[in-house]
């Protein structure tokens, strides 16, 4: 069966991004490449984005958060879009609680987590690098 795994870019804070985003998940992460190791006579990167992240992953269960800085050439994320949440489904509302609380500190809270209307335990936020998320946690359906 295929697998989808969100993929997100960033302005230069990726790597930021990916340390909070372990330290509320934990793991580790399986892959950093940073734009310097990419660096070829055909392909020169400017000292200003050597360091930035080309492609970052971090297993979460049985899924992958991926992400990268989007070099200056290629102009700028727009961090406010509204097209997209990544959700995470939980084994208990102490789980949901955890990752909501810790992803959701320092960003806006769209939905405050509690029992919904529809009966899971659900809220969504914007978390502080601007990045849209849900946690649900639901025993009847629980993904």
């Amino acid at each position: 069966m295929a697998q989808i795994n969100p993929y997100i870019n960033f302005n230069g804070n990726a790597e930021e991004a990916f340390l909070f985003y372990k330290s509320v998940f934990g793991g580790e992460f399986r892959q950093v490449t940073r734009f310097k190791e990419m660096e070829s006579a055909e392909f020169p990167i400017p000292e200003s984005e050597a360091n930035k992240i080309m492609h970052i992953t971090l297993p979460i269960g049985q899924n992958v958060l991926m992400g990268n800085d989007v070099p200056e050439f290629m102009g700028k994320v727009n961090e406010n879009e509204n097209r997209s949440k990544i959700a995470v489904s939980t084994e208990s509302k102490e789980e949901a609680d955890k990752i909501f609380n810790g992803l959701s500190a320092g960003g806006t809270i769209e939905f405050p987590i509690s029992d919904s209307p529809w009966g899971s335990y659900f809220g969504m936020f914007r978390d502080k690098y601007g990045i849209e998320w849900s946690v649900d946690y639901d025993t009847k359906h629980n993904i």
